[in-house]
């Protein structure tokens, strides 16, 4: 072996990235732009839902999660279900086969230890079940990084997200309630440490300052169902969230209010399509974006922003626009507490238009005050994901950060 082979890292991205969820995308993003920083030398490749879109997108070969192409599909037929048992046996050996190829393996951000929506334990629990087992036994360090948890009911589920964090070397976490939902859980947490979100570490797009008349409004939207224990009650649980979006959405164009319709995800499509067929007005319109960038600078338009997604809220915190949630999930209100909008929070599960106008019109009122917050905590968060960064390095790239500390040292 050369010397400059030596001094090549071999570092691997994992999780359902490619697959329309723009939140997880952005969470790639942001580790991507830390290693090409920080560790340029690393020679990076994923492990991921859409390896097509991966390659395309940030220039890195992707493999395929699952081997069988219908992972995700409800299997009914014979052929199908004896096609889907085989292929959580053939992605044993898949998984294992690329995790002995890497030095490092990163699973960035996202909600992995969650399952605050529908999850089967058999889909993404149990891959990334094997990627940590993979790793312990090949000695290959996998890292959760800033990534959500809670604390989870279903057994089977239960168990694989806890063995996946036991057998990670190194998690740290997005907020301190998932800490506390993996501790609860039987994993020891005494070394692991809380850093924001990494989608705070994207650049932002300029903000603009509303003068005059009311302005543009985002309405951030979700194909929303309720969440892992609600599937008795799905269908209920989403015509109440779209009733009360779309009663929200025509109050606010009898006032003569612009409204942008956004999504974070692939299959928010249909409800933004409900919401337009209901609300028909030339003030509702509806964006296409295609990263948290396109989000931002949407968002970063608008007077106010409202909306569902965790990843949605971040973009607009992030450009220090007065956000109010519709809440899904503790993440969501533990988040809009951290950047100081915790009395903003609704209910996406019992969505009332009448007092959300009300938190809406109280949010507009106070908008110079909570824009200003928001400045000073995104410069908190920025900061603190500095130390997440550094931590990494410590922890996965300990040669790297030994040379490049004797570097500073040697600097006249």
């Amino acid at each position: 072996m050369t010397s400059a082979d030596e001094t090549v890292v071999r570092v691997g991205v994992f999780g359902l990235l490619g697959s329309g969820n723009l939140g997880n995308d952005g969470s790639l993003e942001a580790v991507l732009g830390y290693l090409r920083a920080e560790h340029p030398e690393a020679v990076v490749d994923a492990l991921c839902g859409g390896p097509e879109a991966v390659a395309a997108r940030y220039g890195i070969p992707g493999t395929r999660l699952h081997w069988y192409r219908g992972e995700y599909r409800t299997a009914s037929r014979a052929g199908a279900i004896a096609a889907k048992g085989l292929g959580k046996l053939v992605d044993v050996f898949r998984t294992a086969a690329w995790v002995r190829r890497h030095d490092v393996v990163i699973v960035p951000g996202m909600g992995v230890l969650e399952a605050t929506l529908p999850l089967r334990p058999w889909g993404f629990p149990y891959s990334l079940f094997l990627l940590c087992a993979s790793g312990r036994l090949l000695r290959t360090r996998v890292a959760l990084v800033s990534v959500g948890a809670t604390a989870i009911g279903n057994r089977p589920t239960r168990a694989l997200v806890r063995w996946s964090a036991r057998l990670a070397t190194y998690r740290s976490y997005r907020d301190t309630q998932s800490r506390e939902a993996m501790r609860a859980m039987g994993v020891n947490t005494t070394r692991d440490e809380v850093y924001p979100d990494l989608a705070f570490a994207l650049p932002t797009p300029l903000a603009s300052t509303p003068s005059g008349p009311p302005g543009p409004v985002c309405v951030g939207v979700m194909d929303f169902h309720g969440g892992n224990d609600d599937r008795a009650r799905a269908g209920e649980i989403h015509r109440r969230y779209l009733d009360g979006t779309i009663r929200f959405v025509r109050a606010l164009v009898e006032e003569d209010r612009p409204v942008r319709l956004l999504t974070g995800d692939d299959c928010d499509a249909p409800v933004v399509a409900a919401i337009l067929d209901a609300v028909d007005s030339p003030l509702v319109t509806a964006a296409e974006p295609s990263s948290l960038a396109d989000l931002m600078k949407e968002m970063a338009a608008a007077d106010t922003v409202v909306a569902t997604r965790y990843h949605n809220l971040i973009c607009a915190l992030k450009t220090s626009t007065p956000t109010l949630a519709l809440s899904y999930a503790p993440k969501s209100d533990a988040l809009m507490a951290q950047m100081g909008l915790g009395a903003y929070c609704h209910p996406a599960r019992a969505v009332d238009a009448d007092r959300l106008l009300e938190q809406f019109r109280e949010l507009e009122q106070r908008s110079a005050e909570l824009r200003r917050t928001l400045a000073e905590r995104n410069q908190d968060a920025a900061r603190q994901l500095e130390g997440q960064f550094s931590d990494l390095t410590a922890t996965l790239f300990p040669a790297a950060d030994h040379t490049h500390a004797h570097a500073l040292r040697e600097t006249p």
